[in-house]
C-alpha cells in the first residue's frame, strides 16, 4: 500500500520538477520575444508579463535604419561555410581513424578533444596574428577558419564514436556486391550516420551563428560585422536601444528554432546514439 502511494507522488514530483525546469529555461526566450513586440513606453516604464499592445516598430527600425540585414547575411555565410567544412573534414578524419590503421589515432582524437576545451579568446589572439601576417585579417574567411577550431574537434569526437560502433561487416557486404570502398561509404555508412551528421551540423551552426569572441577579435570593419557583433555595437554608454536589441536577438534565435523544429527527430536520435555508442 505504501509503495502504491509513493509511486504517484514520485511521478507528480517528477512532472513538477520537469515543468519548473522547462518554465525556467523558456521564460528568458518568452521575455525576449515579448519585449521586441512591446511599445517603447511599456517596455521601459511599465513592463508587464503579457503585453497590452503589440507593435513591430523595433523590427522596422532595425531592418531599415541599421546594417542588420548585411550583418545577418554575413553571419549566414560564415555559419553555412563553417558547417560545410566541419562536415567534410570531420567525416574524413573520423572515418579515417576508425577504419584505417593509423598509429596514435587515440592520441589524435584526444588531442582534438583537448583543443576544444581551450577558451575561444585564448585561440583568437594568436590566430589574429597569423591572419594579419598572411593578409587575411578582417575577412569572413578568417572567421570561418577560426570557428573550425571549435566545431571540428567536436564533430570529429562525436562521429568517431558513431563510426567506431558501426559494424565493418556492412561495408564488406557492400564491397562483395561490387561497391568500391568509396561506394560502400557513400551508400551504406553515410545513410546510417544521418542522425549523427545532423547533430554535428546543428552544433556547428549553433557555435558559429552565436559566436561573439572570434568576431570581436577578427573583424574590424562595419561591412564584415556579424549579427552578435552588430547587436553589441548598439549598446552604448548613453544610448541603449533595448527594443532594437530584443528584436535583433529574436531574429538571431529564429533560424535556430526552425532548425531544431525541422531536425529535432534526427537530433535526438544522434544524441542518444552518440551517448550510447561513444
Amino acid at each position: 500500500m505504501t509503495h502504491a502511494i509513493r509511486r504517484p507522488a514520485a511521478r507528480v514530483g517528477l512532472y513538477f520538477a520537469a515543468f519548473a525546469i522547462a518554465l525556467y529555461s523558456a521564460f528568458p526566450i518568452y521575455w525576449m520575444v515579448s519585449s521586441s513586440l512591446r511599445p517603447t513606453q511599456e517596455l521601459l516604464l511599465n513592463p508587464s508579463l503579457i503585453p497590452s499592445e503589440l507593435t513591430l516598430q523595433y523590427y522596422y527600425s532595425l531592418l531599415a535604419q541599421t546594417d542588420y540585414p548585411r550583418q545577418f547575411l554575413n553571419s549566414l555565410i560564415v555559419a553555412i561555410a563553417t558547417v560545410a567544412l566541419t562536415m567534410v573534414l570531420s567525416v574524413m578524419i573520423a572515418y579515417g581513424v576508425t577504419r584505417q590503421r593509423i598509429r596514435g589515432k587515440k592520441a589524435i582524437i584526444a588531442g582534438m578533444l583537448y583543443a576544444y576545451m581551450f577558451p575561444p579568446l585564448l585561440l583568437a589572439i594568436p590566430l589574429y596574428a597569423m591572419f594579419t601576417k598572411i593578409g587575411l585579417n578582417d575577412t569572413l574567411f578568417s572567421l570561418v577558419i577560426s570557428h573550425l577550431t571549435m566545431t571540428m574537434p567536436l564533430g570529429v569526437w562525436f562521429l568517431w564514436g558513431f563510426f567506431k560502433a558501426m559494424p565493418f561487416e556492412l561495408e564488406e557486404a557492400a564491397m562483395v556486391d561490387g561497391c568500391t570502398r568509396l561506394g560502400a561509404f557513400l551508400r551504406v555508412v553515410l545513410p546510417l550516420s544521418v542522425p549523427g551528421l545532423v547533430t554535428v551540423a546543428i552544433f556547428a551552426f549553433l557555435l558559429s551563428w552565436t559566436d561573439y569572441t572570434f568576431a570581436l577579435v577578427m573583424i574590424g570593419s562595419d561591412v564584415n560585422k556579424t549579427v552578435p557583433l552588430g547587436l553589441a555595437s548598439m549598446i552604448g554608454a548613453f544610448d541603449l536601444r533595448w527594443g532594437d536589441v530584443m528584436a535583433g536577438s529574436t531574429l538571431i534565435a529564429l533560424p535556430l528554432f526552425v532548425a531544431f523544429i525541422l531536425l529535432s527527430r534526427y537530433f535526438v536520435q544522434g544524441l542518444t546514439a552518440g551517448a550510447v555508442k561513444g
